[in-house]
């Protein structure tokens, strides 16, 4: 037996990202993400709302980082989205984070959070979907396991619950994908 709940917006567990750009005066921003992805082989996509500062900021610079939250920052991640740039204009400060400046982007990358895809805007389409190439992932090399790859498990990435509303991290590994040791059946 099933019980219905009518349409929602229930892909779950959703990456918690994080985006960052900067700002007119060369200050860095960042935004908690809810809704976005691959949106492409090589590209992301994150719905943004045309109010926030951080999709003023990617118009003007042509560029943004995605990073992925991290349990180790859950508090700034979480506070970075659901305090506006537009109120609070030092907010990537206040989170405790620190910037370094892309290589290869006109954008931040967030010290504390290991892991980043570093992305020029394709385009905006009409209803405030954010569309970037990605042009570099990097990590941090704390976050790499000994064949120099990233580890999942030194990340301790999170997850958001659109059901419950709640901040998780990733389960055990239970199979290996595209592996002929995943069998049906058996």
């Amino acid at each position: 037996m099933r019980k219905n709940f009518g349409a929602k917006s229930w892909i779950y567990p959703m990456p918690v990202l994080i985006v960052a750009t900067y700002g007119p005066d060369g200050a860095p921003n960042a935004m908690n993400a809810a809704w976005g992805g691959i949106y492409d082989t090589d590209e992301v996509m994150i719905c943004l709302s045309h109010d926030h500062k951080t999709t003023v900021n990617i118009k003007e610079r042509g560029a943004f980082t995605v990073s992925f939250a991290t349990a180790e920052y859950v508090a700034a991640c979480d506070y970075v989205g659901i305090v506006s740039a537009n109120d609070v204009p030092d907010k990537f400060a206040r989170a405790g984070f620190h910037a370094t400046k892309s290589e290869l982007v006109d954008a931040p990358l967030i010290d504390e959070l290991p892991v980043a895809l570093e992305c020029e805007l394709i385009r905006f389409n009409e209803d405030g979907i954010c569309i970037g190439r990605i042009v570099n992932a990097s990590a941090d090399v704390s976050v790499l396991d000994s064949d120099g790859n990233v580890d999942t498990g030194k990340v301790n990435p999170i997850l958001f619950d659109s059901i419950a509303e709640n901040y998780a991290t990733f389960g055990k590994v239970v199979g290996v994908a595209f592996s002929e040791g995943n069998k049906i059946g058996e």
